[in-house]
């Protein structure tokens, strides 16, 4: 719902502007979840902060719009859940870097599937 809101008042993100994002975003994750991870258990349902680096890797670089935004919530949910590798062997890294690792793959993969089918279908902008 940001990101969305975001594009109706700014102009869209540059290259390096996603690359800080995506670097400031990762950071925080990994930070945060690592800090909750002691308290509440490895990849716990309370936090949920790689839930969003992982759709910002999702929609990175994509153009903005509502077929971007609703593509990259459904792909990136299917790939979070089915995990294909490396996503889930990257959840045995320590600490915040396996809870959030396994999104960013997620987030990845989402991102080939949707700026592919976009060339498909004109519904990405």
């Amino acid at each position: 719902m940001l990101y969305w809101l975001y594009g109706s008042f700014f102009p869209p993100l540059g290259t390096l502007a996603w690359l800080g994002v995506l670097l400031v975003a990762s950071a925080i994750g990994v930070y945060s979840a690592g800090r909750a991870a002691p308290e509440w258990g490895k990849d716990p349902r309370q936090v949920v902060v790689d839930e969003g680096v992982g759709f910002l890797f999702a929609v990175a670089f994509l153009p903005l719009g509502a077929g971007t935004v609703i593509a990259g919530f459904f792909v990136f949910r299917a790939f979070d859940i089915i995990k294909p590798p490396p996503a889930r062997q990257l959840e045995a890294l320590p600490g915040g870097w396996g809870i959030v690792a396994d999104d960013i793959v997620a987030g990845l993969y989402s991102n080939v599937v949707i700026r592919s089918s976009s060339y498909l279908v004109e519904w990405a902008g």
